[in-house]
């Protein structure tokens, strides 16, 4: 984990913001323990052998969460945005994430790279 990434998520202006990166953080760790970060287009980028395996992004109302290499992976129906190779979700304050789950997903869709 490097400090940069730590920066932008304590720099988040609001708190529902920061408590949502720090878990969606964790769950890329959980999925992917060798993950390297890197501050990229001013979003926190999780890579995985130099590939890119998920983004953490945010506006105003939301915490946004990409996996890429998603095709194949069963997501609800509603929820998930983006073409198949790579699905967004947004969260929004009062939003619980289903960290297992998120984690499953990453897991099996970083699998190949």
């Amino acid at each position: 984990m490097i400090q940069e990434i730590k920066d932008f998520i304590d720099g988040l202006k609001e708190a529902w913001q920061q408590e949502l990166s720090v878990e969606l953080r964790s769950v890329v760790y959980q999925a992917i323990p060798e993950a390297q970060e890197r501050l990229q287009y001013k979003k926190p980028h999780f890579l995985k052998n130099g590939k890119y395996a998920a983004v953490i992004s945010t506006s105003k109302d939301a915490v946004s969460f990409t996996i890429f290499h998603a095709t194949g992976l069963e997501l609800p129906e509603g929820e998930w945005d983006g073409p198949a190779e790579r699905k967004t979700r947004k969260f929004r304050k009062g939003d619980a994430i289903e960290a297992e789950q998120l984690s499953a997903w990453l897991a099996q869709a970083s699998s190949s790279i």
